[in-house]
């Protein structure tokens, strides 16, 4: 009886279980057979272990009964992650390594048939699940994976290309070297310094007149609200927005991991994103699903790979109801849980939401045109124009912080304009709230919640009364309120105030209104 241990890690959400894969050779009728609530995919490593280790050089056990066990047996396992440690365990098992020296590592990685490793997804989580351990062991990862995981501070990665070279260190005394080196190359430890100053190639002076929705777009960046944008075809709102990210501050490291970790667990993350923004735009035709994530087992969706950046929603009443009202509780709690029979996940959704519509079917309701001027206009009838706009519901209107209108233009209007402010100097500005707002209470002005907004948002007599009038007079909710004076309250920053004025209500109110002439 021999029997060998490899340790490794399976994927449930955002978190890396560790694995023990365990390989035992036995007597008998001649078998191989995997057991530990392996998905098809694992299951499928018998083949390709096999063809992998003749075609490496080693000898395969065909007389001999294999049976390999992925411990815990109740965690799920999917992906062909276990390729690699299942075929050192056999080398192990069968004497051709030594298994006593495999401890000190952790290995992932998918075999070909040729011995060759291909990468996994995940590799960064994996390398995350490692970061706060105490004598961490080594991770062993194939190329594509292993800079993934070099990215978290303090790991220890090893690149191997080959089954050959994952196994050279481990062959008998005699036959190699005890310097695992020799033939895995090492990465080195990432250099984190603070990001340099980042000019998009977007930017926000490239858009001809819109102040009022720069205005927004400023507002926006500076306390971490959502934005609605309603307008005609062609007025500029896929533009605006495509140019909202080069506002936002640069990520620290902790929330490009973050960010990083979810789009290597989809299997989406570039190292030439490292410490960018994401900014996810999904076609309207996404389902619940593809948006809020899902799955078995469930797997990230757009809100998730949103995560510390921006999502825009062009065309807001195209998407299925039931993809949208999924947002509302991601929009809320900045999380999101994908409940399975067998078990859930929880991925992290705090995203900024840019969305865009049309005021009706057509676009063009509400368009003005003076005397002899020619130009579409709107035929849609008040019941097509209700119905329209009554594809997003209240409550998820309620949870966007700012509604703003995004007229046309003439062409005189867009060939006279004078350029704009850049996106870097707006930038500055923004900055400057932020850093002043984190150092206040710790958070942007959109997640002041409780005693914190009493705090800091309060107001004195007279802006009091103003807000408790406007409140009254539109029937707001209660959340609405509070939008208002979180608003107000960033309105008061960018002014350099400490204390919020009736002006900056006045202001504030001006951004939950637009929408609701169109209802």
């Amino acid at each position: 009886m021999r029997l060998s241990l490899v340790q490794s890690r399976a994927l449930v959400g955002l978190l890396s279980p560790a694995v023990t894969v365990e390989v035992h050779l036995a007597n008998g009728l001649p078998s191989f057979t995997l057991v530990g609530l392996a998905d098809v995919e694992v299951k499928e490593a018998r083949e390709r272990v096999r063809s992998a280790l003749l075609n490496s050089g080693f000898e395969f056990p065909n007389n001999q009964r294999i049976t390999v066990n992925l411990a815990p047996a109740d965690l799920p396992k999917d992906s062909g992650r276990f390729d690699l440690p299942i075929a050192l365990g056999i080398l192990a098992a069968s004497g051709q390594i030594d298994g006593s020296r495999l401890h000190r590592y952790e290995f992932a990685g998918e075999l070909s048939l040729s011995g060759a490793l291909r990468p996994v997804r995940g590799a960064l989580v994996m390398g995350l699940a490692l970061y706060k351990l105490a004598n961490a062991p080594h991770l062993v990862l194939p190329p594509g994976s292993a800079e993934e995981a070099a990215l978290v501070p303090g790991a220890t990665v090893y690149r191997a290309k080959h089954l050959r070279e994952v196994a050279q260190p481990f062959l008998p005394v005699g036959q190699t070297s005890d310097d695992a080196t020799s033939t895995w190359e090492r990465l080195p430890e990432p250099v984190h310094p603070p990001q340099a100053v980042f000019t998009p190639a977007l930017d926000l002076a490239d858009v001809k007149g819109q102040t009022g929705a720069k205005r927004a777009l400023e507002i926006a960046t500076a306390g971490g609200h959502s934005l609605l944008m309603v307008g005609p075809p062609g007025s500029g709102k896929s533009m605006l927005a495509h140019r909202f990210a080069g506002l936002l501050p640069d990520l620290s490291v902790d929330e490009a991991l973050e960010t990083a970790s979810v789009a290597s667990l989809a299997g989406r993350f570039q190292i030439a994103n490292w410490l960018k923004r994401p900014t996810r735009h999904p076609h309207h035709s996404a389902s619940a699903v593809a948006l809020v994530g899902g799955g078995s087992p469930p797997r990230p969706g757009e809100i998730s790979l949103a995560h510390h950046g921006v999502l825009f929603l062009d065309e807001l009443p195209e998407f299925p109801r039931s993809a949208l009202e999924a947002l509302r509780e991601p929009l809320e709690s900045g999380s999101v849980t994908i409940s399975r029979a067998a078990h859930s996940a929880e991925f992290p959704a705090r995203f900024q939401l840019i969305a865009a519509m049309n005021p009706c079917p057509c676009g063009y309701a509400g368009q003005v045109r003076t005397p002899g001027q020619e130009g579409p206009i709107c035929r849609c009838t008040p019941d097509q124009v209700h119905r329209y706009s009554n594809k997003i519901s209240g409550p998820l209107l309620d949870r966007i912080d700012l509604h703003i209108e995004v007229p046309s233009q003439s062409a005189a209007q867009l060939i006279h304009a004078t350029v704009g402010e850049s996106t870097a100097t707006i930038k500055t500005r923004c900055d400057r709230v932020r850093r002043r707002s984190l150092q206040r209470q710790g958070c942007t002005n959109q997640a002041l919640s409780g005693a914190a907004l009493d705090l800091h948002g309060k107001l004195g007599p007279e802006a009091a009364a103003y807000l408790t009038q406007v409140a009254t007079h539109f029937s707001w909710s209660g959340r609405s309120t509070h939008r208002v004076l979180k608003i107000a309250r960033t309105i008061a920053d960018l002014a350099e105030r400490q204390d919020i004025l009736s002006v900056h209500i006045a202001e504030a109110v001006q951004y939950r209104r637009p929408f609701a002439a169109h209802r």
